[in-house]
């Protein structure tokens, strides 16, 4: 694991960036998806976690959340309204229809606004998923947006910050708005579900100004 910030890692993976693991303090964030497990649990060997909590409820966030919490006994945790989705194995696609994404698994604790995660104050950002949420620490400005915003695209692997194709995102008007409230904190680092962390507040809100509105 990569130290970004005091009790921040991020996970390595292959390709580099392109489905992003963090561990803040002693909660993993997010498990990637089914072929992620044994890269999870190899580089998170010896260091306690507590929980495991995601952004959102879509496949390569949490398609060895079912496994990891399984394998090491900690519960999931998950915003209020993807709570639904996990515990079916289901994500949310355009239009409402529920779609197979993961291993089921019960959540043990529904995230709200302003709940607090290993330092970390919980903020609700949905769109891209009907419950996603944030993370967010003001003491340093540190920031895991999870798929509100997108470091590149990890399709290609290439290219700037931008918002996730809307195709993959049920309401991508309301995602918008979550990512402007996201860039009114000016974030000194943000860490994205997909694309290496970002250390350039200005740039994060260049692209969140490009957004259609």
């Amino acid at each position: 694991m990569q130290q970004l910030a005091d009790g921040v890692w991020q996970l390595k993976g292959f390709p580099p960036n392109n489905i992003n693991v963090y561990v803040l303090g002693d909660v993993l964030i997010d498990a990637g998806g089914a072929l992620d497990r044994r890269r999870i649990l190899k580089q998170t060997a010896g260091h306690t976690l507590t929980a495991h909590a995601l952004t959102h409820a879509h496949f390569d966030h949490y398609g060895s959340s079912h496994a990891i919490c399984t394998t090491l006994g900690i519960p999931l945790w998950c915003g209020a309204a993807d709570v639904e989705a996990v515990e079916a194995g289901k994500m949310v696609g355009l239009g409402g229809r529920m779609l197979p994404a993961a291993r089921r698994h019960p959540v043990g604790r529904a995230l709200k606004e302003g709940d607090e995660v290993a330092g970390f104050t919980v903020l609700d950002t949905p769109g891209h998923s009907p419950g996603h949420v944030s993370y967010w620490r003001e003491s340093d400005r540190t920031l895991v947006c999870g798929d509100v915003m997108w470091g590149y695209n990890p399709f290609t692997l290439r290219g700037g910050i931008r918002e996730p194709f809307p195709v993959v995102s049920p309401d991508p008007a309301r995602n918008r708005e979550s990512a402007r409230r996201l860039a009114a904190l000016e974030p000194a680092l943000v860490c994205f579900g997909h694309g290496k962390p970002l250390r350039d507040p200005e740039a994060f809100a260049a692209a969140v100004a490009k957004l259609p509105h």
